[in-house]
């Protein structure tokens, strides 16, 4: 099975995002926009795991949630990867005020590891994608939109848990579905 640990977001937040991505989606029909039930912010993506697995992973989650109170996170900012290309392949909104998230994600690919869930090779980056590029022809409006929001307020809320999901790609985009809920201390 396909997983992953997440934040998910609240619906307030998700409503703004689905909002501007609308209007993002009149200027380009050749992204792949996200849709509102997959919003999520991803701490570490495990991938394909056995079953039997999911029940070590659990139990290292519930030890790193216990060593992390809440937090607040901001969602602000727009922007683009690679960063400064004309010719991006996913589009994003950003997060602030991440010290805590970082060093909840720092523990996720530390303790992780040892379950032999290899460490990601990029560093953390923390975003919200918007939509995966297709085809960069006519890309040039969407880009223009989206620089227009590098300080857009997006929302805020209170980490107060951790999630395990599971993914199922299908033809119609990622399902994703809660095999766990982990709340911080």
């Amino acid at each position: 099975m396909r997983t992953f640990v997440a934040i998910d977001l609240d619906p307030e937040i998700k409503k703004k995002i689905t909002l501007f991505i609308e209007k993002l989606d009149r200027f380009h029909p050749n992204i792949k926009w996200i849709k509102s039930q997959g919003m999520h912010l991803t701490l570490k993506f495990i991938g394909e795991i056995p079953e039997n697995k999911a029940a070590d992973i659990q139990v290292t989650l519930n030890d790193i949630a216990s060593w992390h109170a809440g937090f607040p996170l901001k969602v602000v900012g727009t922007g683009i990867f690679p960063e400064g290309s004309r010719l991006p392949r996913v589009l994003w909104v950003g997060i602030e005020n991440r010290s805590e998230l970082i060093a909840v994600q720092k523990d996720l690919e530390s303790k992780l590891e040892k379950l032999s869930i290899p460490r990601e090779k990029r560093m953390f980056h923390p975003h919200l994608t918007l939509g995966r590029v297709k085809s960069a022809q006519n890309i040039a409006p969407v880009l223009e939109e989206l620089s227009d929001h590098t300080n857009t307020r997006f929302g805020s809320m209170e980490v107060k848990k951790i999630t395990f999901f599971k993914s199922v790609l299908k033809p119609s985009g990622a399902e994703y579905s809660v095999l766990s809920e982990i709340k911080l201390k």
